[in-house]
């Protein structure tokens, strides 16, 4: 499959998906590897005929939307976004939590992937702040469209590729060493509630405290999904709470009154009411 052969098809086919090119521009070789794959399980000669295979069979369109996702992930992923969450976002957040007599912080993390952002939120919880509002619980609520990936995020093992941006001294506390594999103990677990749910489609129905929603909806979905989905996330969060995206990625232009909390790392937060 040639380069340029690829990347024609994918700018007729991301649009019809509500996703945009210029988000997969530096990654969609990682989709054309896939691609590839999917025309030798079909036995098709190329992607005019996988092209054609799509218009004969309209139901193929679930599973390229699937061969499309971009999954990188990582614990600590972006160590600056962390630290500014722990030590100014997460105090802050859960000073209005108490404020309004809610004990428990409401984390949603969107496009969970193999869940090692929201078990990073779970660990900085726990290892940092928990003996500051030892009153408080925090439940992390963390969705992703494929189902692979949140079973493989409910096994909670990783390889050390995964966990090498931790702090080490982290590393040795939270995880138990197997087989070159790192397994998350079960305390560092508990509090992480992993669900399939496509957010094109899909929203928990109630209010978070912080939403993490990186690399995903304002990289790869087209600028009217965007918009959509900003307005569901403004609803979903509490007054004051806290938008997390990723540190490449701005909002587009909105009327849901998101101010700046860290414009470097791309932290909003809602109004108050």
């Amino acid at each position: 499959m040639e380069d340029t052969d690829c990347v024609q098809f994918l700018q007729w086919a991301l649009p019809q998906m509500r996703m945009r090119w210029p988000g997969f521009r530096r990654v969609h070789k990682q989709v054309c590897k896939r691609l590839q794959q999917r025309l030798r399980q079909l036995e098709l000669a190329d992607l005019n005929a996988y092209r054609d295979y799509i218009g004969e069979y309209p139901s193929e369109w679930a599973a390229l939307d699937g061969l499309s996702r971009i999954t990188i992930s990582r614990f600590y992923r972006e160590k600056a976004v962390f630290k500014f969450l722990e030590q100014q976002v997460l105090p802050v957040l859960t000073q209005q939590a108490l404020n309004r007599g809610d004990k428990t912080l409401k984390v949603w993390s969107v496009g969970s992937a193999s869940g090692e952002e929201p078990y990073t939120v779970s660990i900085i919880w726990k290892l940092q702040l928990q003996s500051r509002f030892p009153e408080v619980e925090m439940n992390v609520f963390a969705t992703d469209a494929d189902l692979v990936l949140i079973q493989r995020s409910q096994k909670a093992c990783y390889p050390y590729s995964s966990i090498k941006n931790l702090p080490e001294a982290w590393r040795e506390i939270v995880f138990d060493e197997l087989e070159n594999n790192y397994s998350l103990k079960s305390e560092y677990r508990c509090s992480v509630q992993f669900v399939q749910q496509d957010v094109r489609n899909d929203m928990p129905g109630e209010q978070f405290d912080l939403i993490l929603c990186r690399n995903l909806v304002f990289t790869y979905f087209n600028d009217a999904l965007q918009r959509k989905l900003l307005g569901e996330f403004s609803n979903a969060l509490q007054p004051k709470g806290a938008l997390v995206l990723g540190i490449h990625e701005r909002l587009p232009n909105n009327d849901n009154k998101m101010t700046i909390w860290s414009d470097k790392l791309r932290i909003y937060r809602k109004q108050a009411i």
